[in-house]
């Protein structure tokens, strides 16, 4: 059975992304279709910034989905994508070698659609004694209610709901460490919305650090 009686780690963890094409996010009713490709495009600079194993995916590509988003491509130029005809990751050969090369049992699903190749592939990773955790704001389903059902039965199959901010902080765990800190505030402030801009204060209005813009704001002296 799964072990989820303790935090994962980016030493023994991966994060898969599957199926993140124009064709399957056109079906997308579940998400704003932006917000979707900011979350998904934070958490894989961020398994980047920690050196966490990635898988990504693709089905159909030049017959059908089209190709992977270049968001996400360009976070790991030349990395190899999986592709399959089956709707079932966990049904092509290719798919599980690359999860089984990455030595990792936690994994961190992202995908379209979430009723379909979010939730086989994840029951039957669980199955398979994998731990699996569903990133659900970076996921996408043709409904709201398609998403709430898949998320529903993942659960009732063993796995964890999760949202982006949180599973990247969960890679941190301490802002005491200072390895990736730098970095991760970097991304935080350009893709995580309200958080980002709260850093983006407290490090310019709080403790007077530069800003982040390129040609930072400059503001009139009064009497000037």
């Amino acid at each position: 059975m799964p072990n989820y009686h303790k935090l994962y780690t980016p030493k023994d963890t991966a994060v898969v992304f599957i199926d993140f094409q124009p064709q399957m996010l056109f079906g997308v009713a579940s998400i704003d279709r932006a917000t979707l490709i900011n979350n998904v495009t934070l958490l894989a600079k961020v398994a980047k910034e920690f050196d966490v194993p990635t898988v990504l995916t693709s089905v159909e590509t030049e017959s059908f989905s089209g190709y992977v988003f270049p968001q996400l491509l360009d976070v790991f130029p030349g990395q190899p994508v999986v592709e399959r005809s089956s709707m079932n990751s966990w049904d092509d050969a290719g798919f599980r070698k690359a999860i089984e090369a990455t030595g990792r049992k936690n994994i961190l699903m992202t995908g379209l659609w979430t009723e379909v190749c979010i939730t086989w592939p994840t029951i039957e990773m669980l199955g398979a004694g994998y731990n699996m955790y569903v990133v659900e704001d970076c996921c996408g389903a043709t409904s709201p209610a398609a998403h709430d059902a898949a998320l529903s039965r993942m659960v009732q199959a063993g796995a964890i709901r999760m949202t982006a901010i949180a599973a990247l902080l969960e890679f941190q765990r301490d802002w005491a460490n200072r390895e990736h800190y730098n970095a991760l505030m970097a991304l935080l402030k350009q893709q995580a919305g309200a958080y980002g801009s709260g850093v983006e204060y407290a490090y310019t209005m709080v403790h007077k650090a530069p800003q982040s813009a390129q040609k930072p704001q400059v503001v009139p002296k009064k009497g000037h």
